[in-house]
């Protein structure tokens, strides 16, 4: 686990950074319980705070409400507690406060260490939810609600120098598919479809049916559309087997980069009309939609 350790003494510090660092742990260590709030607060690889009630200039129970307040259902924090006077704080308060356990400081490396593994279970479990809320389940690509989420944050840290651009994926004549051939092989186009873009390396979801979307941080439109290219290419020059007949099929793709001032509506509404014109041009081919709501092919 990457753990933050709080504690006014360097001796104690050094201490339990000793074992925790034995046991394979990553140990960051403070002595300012506000500049351990910050680190955590900026750093969502930490999983868990192991706190003195004895710190300052926030006291541990302030810094468990506020590590508290950092953690929700999108990431798990384990806080530990440990004091030298414990009876000094009854336990229920401490609990109360936001903490997850509590030990005797200075605490002995075999309780320490077996109560890190107790909480490593948890944030286990923890995480598995986490990625089984966000995952479509036909596709295990991003489901729609994690990639809004993505995507407003991809929008925030847009900027000239690091542009975005979102791409837009339709299967063509679905429902002919399905019609003709079943929705079983309907699925296994739509999972095939969800394994070439997960090959692009970026970031694809399933928006829903037929329909993905992927964000490029880092990709201008050149760049997007070379990929948006290949995926095309790709999916019309492969098949799925129906009893061993091939079945082919064909998407549709629409292009929009990120402008100053754009929201996450915005920059996939123009991704939607540049898809949407995909479509009406013919199919099997991409199409992007520029700031000014000029459309055109790009294959």
């Amino acid at each position: 686990m990457h753990i933050v350790l709080v504690d006014p003494s360097g001796v104690i510090r050094k201490t339990i950074s000793g074992m925790l660092v034995s046991a394979g742990h990553t140990v960051v260590a403070f002595s300012d319980s506000a500049a351990a709030l910050a680190h955590v607060g900026a750093d969502p690889s930490v999983t868990c705070v192991l706190t003195s009630l004895e710190v300052q200039p926030l006291d541990g129970l302030e810094l468990c409400w506020s590590l508290r307040a950092l953690a929700d259902d999108r990431r798990p924090l384990t806080i530990l507690v440990m004091s030298s006077a414990r009876e000094n704080r009854p336990l229920d308060e401490v609990l109360d406060a936001g903490a997850d356990d509590f030990l005797m400081k200075p605490p002995e490396a075999q309780e320490l260490r077996g109560r890190l593994r107790s909480a490593e279970r948890v944030l286990k479990l923890q995480q598995a939810l986490i990625r089984q809320a966000d995952t479509d389940h036909l596709t295990q690509l991003l489901n729609r609600g994690a990639l809004m989420r993505q995507a407003r944050a991809a929008v925030e840290n847009a900027a000239a120098s690091r542009p975005l651009t979102v791409m837009q994926i339709d299967i063509d004549h679905f429902k002919r598919i399905n019609d003709r051939h079943g929705h079983d092989v309907g699925d296994l186009v739509i999972r095939h479809v969800a394994q070439i873009l997960r090959e692009t390396g970026t970031i694809a979801g399933r928006l829903g049916g037929e329909e993905f979307a992927l964000l490029m941080p880092g990709h201008g439109l050149a760049g997007a559309a070379v990929v948006a290219h290949r995926i095309r290419s790709q999916c019309a020059g492969t098949a799925v087997l129906e009893r061993s007949n091939p079945v082919r099929f064909t998407v549709s793709i629409g292009l929009s980069e990120w402008s100053e001032g754009d929201g996450v509506g915005t920059l996939l509404k123009r991704a939607d009309v540049a898809l949407y014109a995909a479509k009406e041009g013919g199919r099997d081919r991409v199409a992007v939609t520029s700031a000014a709501l000029k459309t055109e092919f790009v294959s």
